[in-house]
């Protein structure tokens, strides 16, 4: 299975959340982690959404742009103290475990007076208290996670799909993220597949959906580059994000053994230097500030 395998390759760090899967993918993972010494992983999952008994279930959460589980549970916006509270306790049941090692704020950004007044204090306060190990925000989008590392005490984000090959758009947030001390997880370094192939497909997705004909064709001049130095898309995706100070990890998505193997490939592959430079130059990593507000 896929965390046996990535175990096996060396991971430790796993990352859930209650929206994936309507509870499925915290239940999965602690049930597969539960084989290993609690001591040696790194485990976080996430807060803001309360998972409740659905009344009109239709047969499947994709109905909603949600995954292929049934629904008999939906999802509840809830950044408030209790609402934190309950979903933390309920993840830890789920997860089978008696701690968590990071707990995210997920997917603010339309409740920012909520997260940033009660989830993220309650949240604190665990970690203070030692409940919990510390305290971030994840999403996607970098004008709140700016915020966030200007406006509270969190000691890491999880930022998705915004340092990657193709988007880097969070330039200025991981320069104030070293400023502040916070540390970065990049997470979707594919950006929803675009980047997972040696050369992208004519339909390849990007941000979850298809990706645009510039953008596809962006992500073949890196293939191309990737090439002329000896190397694959996937394998420069995945290893990009650690160039950069802030980041400490990344993650992305492995549905099975063969796939955590490959990701464990890439992750190993060796890169020529030169390669960072050779990128196209709109592309090209740089750290100057960006112009998009905080606010």
């Amino acid at each position: 299975m896929a965390v046996a395998a990535a175990w096996d390759g060396g991971i430790r760090y796993f990352d859930t959340a209650p929206h994936y899967g309507l509870g499925l993918s915290e239940r999965r993972l602690g049930a597969a982690l539960s084989e290993y010494p609690r001591t040696e992983f790194t485990l976080s999952t996430k807060v803001g959404r309360l998972l409740v008994p659905n009344d009109t279930p239709t047969g499947s959460d994709l109905e909603t742009g949600g995954f292929a589980v049934e629904d008999t549970l939906r999802r509840e916006y809830d950044y408030s103290r209790d609402g934190v509270l309950r979903s933390l306790e309920a993840s830890l049941d789920r997860l089978g475990v008696d701690r968590i090692d990071i707990v995210y704020v997920h997917d603010p950004e339309d409740h920012m007076p909520a997260a940033l007044e009660h989830a993220i204090p309650t949240l604190i306060g665990l970690r203070d208290e030692g409940v919990i190990g510390a305290v971030g925000v994840g999403m996607n989008l970098v004008a709140p996670l700016r915020r966030f590392v200007a406006e509270s005490n969190v000691d890491v984000i999880m930022v998705a799909g915004r340092w990657t090959l193709i988007d880097r758009s969070a330039g200025q947030l991981l320069k104030e993220c070293v400023d502040r001390g916070v540390a970065v997880v990049a997470a979707a370094p594919f950006n929803s597949g675009l980047l997972s192939s040696t050369e992208p497909p004519d339909d390849a997705n990007f941000d979850y959906g298809p990706a645009p004909p510039q953008v596809l064709a962006a992500a073949r001049e890196c293939a191309s580059a990737c090439a002329a130095h000896s190397t694959t898309l996937p394998a420069a995706a995945l290893q990009f994000p650690l160039l950069h100070p802030a980041v400490c990890t990344v993650v992305a998505g492995m549905r099975t053994a063969d796939q955590s193997a490959l990701n464990l490939e890439w992750a190993s592959a060796k890169i020529d230097r030169q390669l960072w430079s050779a990128l196209p130059d709109a592309l090209r990593w740089n750290l100057e500030p960006q112009t998009s507000p905080a606010s």
